[in-house]
């Protein structure tokens, strides 16, 4: 190596020792604290004239039912105002083997934040565990009061505890007539159960025949004649006798149930009510049961049956035109209007602030605006618009829920199975075949069949 490469090399060495030298002499610099920005202040916001905080913005809430496909979508998309407003972001999942799932979920440690059931026994089971929060605890009976009528918060109780709110409803406590030959004729709508017998002799008086009744239903025969016998105990004994009813605790053999069924048979059996006479009752379908109101001129004048009748009438019939309906009367005034019906519950497992104000909205009827402007249920809420239905039969089934001063669920749906699904309707054929005569056999009977555990 030459003598001045040498020279290059040590200087070049000199200089790297020299800059780690200073480096390490050099202080350490502080680090950078980052800088949080400030999380804006929450507020409030308005969706359908209820407020609510933004406080939990970014926050998922999670919701289970059994509605699926279009309904679903409905109810999904109820959310996107609220969500965009509140920060809140909600997801629906539905299964249509909602019962069984949301057993294994709830067993599973694995319960959705909110979830929507068909069946108040079910929620019952499920409050009385202690699964279920009691939404008194931040709902005020004012606020309910403003959203439900009082029938609809008292079942929502369980034991004194407010279990749901209620999201949708429907109705069973209907009479259908023939819209134009019912006017043709002169008659009114019945305002009492006593008219609505007076109108029944009227038209039998005028060589009409009354009613068309029909309970056959394949192996679901009979189960339009419980309706029948639900209906009549709401409107001849209180609301807790219903329940006790249903629960096991009043027997069918009891002297109320009993009343119920007398109160059947007066219609069911009597001369000249029913057309094609009592056998007619056991061999008509019920879904074929209403077609001879819009025979010219009709062959029956009434029909009692629930709001789902109208997929069972002819083709291009009109409700309101062809045909249209009333609410069947009460009996006892000391009962008031009471109302047979079916609907979704919403229920609360998780208790978090975001989930509060997810089931404060459920508690509305703007809650419901899609699936009432879709015309696929009925809202039970005071504060829904009337203008959303997409016919006058939609509001007018609202209104009849609206204006329940009770409601309760489908009884035989809240029996155990082998009650209400099973000795119930095959006590209402047995009934109907002996035309009333073995109704105390037939009670007692439903009685033995009732589980014992």
């Amino acid at each position: 190596m030459s003598k001045h490469k040498k020279v290059w090399l040590l200087i070049s060495i000199l200089a790297i020792v020299s800059m780690m030298l200073a480096a390490c002499a050099a202080p350490t610099a502080a680090p950078v604290e980052p800088v949080e920005e400030e999380a804006p202040a929450a507020e409030m916001v308005e969706v359908g004239g209820v407020e609510y905080s933004t406080a939990y913005t970014g926050k998922t809430v999670t919701v289970f039912g059994v509605a699926a496909d279009e309904q679903a979508r409905l109810f999904q998309k109820e959310f996107d105002e609220f969500s965009e407003k509140t920060g809140i972001k909600v997801e629906y999942e539905g299964n249509k083997d909602f019962e069984t799932l949301i057993l294994v979920r709830v067993e599973g440690d694995d319960a959705p934040d909110i979830a929507t059931f068909a069946q108040p026994g079910l929620v019952a089971d499920f409050m009385r565990k202690g699964n279920l929060v009691d939404l008194s605890t931040f709902m005020t009976d004012e606020f309910l009061t403003s959203k439900y009528s009082q029938g609809l918060i008292d079942l929502s109780k369980v034991d004194g505890k407010i279990a749901g709110v209620w999201h949708n409803a429907d109705v069973k406590s209907l009479v259908w007539y023939p819209k134009k030959a019912f006017e043709a004729k002169g008659y009114t709508i019945p305002e009492t159960w006593d008219d609505l017998i007076a109108l029944s002799d009227k038209m039998v008086a005028d060589g009409e025949t009354p009613w068309c009744i029909g309970i056959e239903s394949a192996g679901a025969t009979g189960w339009p004649g419980t309706d029948w016998v639900e209906d009549i105990m709401l409107r001849t004994t209180t609301p807790e006798n219903y329940d006790k009813w249903t629960q096991g605790e009043l027997k069918f053999n009891s002297p109320e149930v009993k009343n119920a069924f007398d109160t059947v048979a007066a219609i069911w059996f009597k001369e000249g009510y029913v057309y094609g006479g009592v056998p007619s009752i056991l061999t008509t379908g019920f879904g074929d049961s209403p077609k001879p109101l819009f025979d010219d001129p009709p062959k029956c004048y009434l029909h009692r049956q629930a709001s789902f009748i109208t997929n069972f009438f002819p083709e291009g019939a009109v409700v309101g035109e062809d045909v249209a309906y009333f609410y069947l009367p009460p009996i006892d005034e000391a009962y008031g209007k009471p109302v047979l019906g079916s609907g979704s519950i919403a229920t609360m497992f998780n208790d978090r602030p975001e989930v509060r104000e997810v089931m404060k909205f459920l508690a509305t009827g703007y809650s419901m605006k899609e699936e009432a402007m879709a015309g696929v249920a009925v809202a039970p809420h005071k504060d829904a618009d009337p203008a959303w239905y997409p016919t006058d039969a939609a509001r007018g089934f609202a209104t009849i829920i609206q204006e329940a001063t009770t409601f309760r669920f489908d009884g035989s749906d809240l029996m155990p199975g082998a009650v209400g699904a099973g000795s119930f309707w095959t006590g209402i054929v047995d009934w109907v075949g002996a035309e009333g005569a073995n109704t105390d056999d037939v009670l007692s009977a439903i009685d033995a069949s009732w589980p014992t555990e």
